[in-house]
């Protein structure tokens, strides 16, 4: 099945993507608790703003990782997973 770069995610309503300074790192805030994200999550966290689509966020991280030849597999793969638990949605 071929992942459609061409969508748009956006953070689910309710969820909000921040740096927490008491975990040292980002983390994703919904109603029933929080989610620390890892470093790669955390990058690609940051791009999610309603206006790139996965293309552009992967076009973004090759700039600043040049030469990672799964990257766009990666980012693919976080987002299937985002959108499986209810943080993003993609349109």
């Amino acid at each position: 099945m071929n992942f459609d770069r061409s969508k748009i995610p956006t953070w689910r309503t309710g969820y909000r993507f921040q740096y927490e300074p008491a975990q040292k790192g980002h983390v994703l805030l919904y109603p029933e608790g929080m989610i620390k994200l890892n470093e790669s999550a955390a990058l690609i966290g940051g791009l999610i703003d309603g206006q790139r689509d996965v293309a552009a966020i992967i076009g973004e991280l090759d700039k600043q990782f040049p030469g990672v030849p799964e990257l766009g597999a990666d980012i693919e793969q976080f987002m299937e997973v985002a959108r499986a638990e209810h943080w993003i949605e993609l349109a």
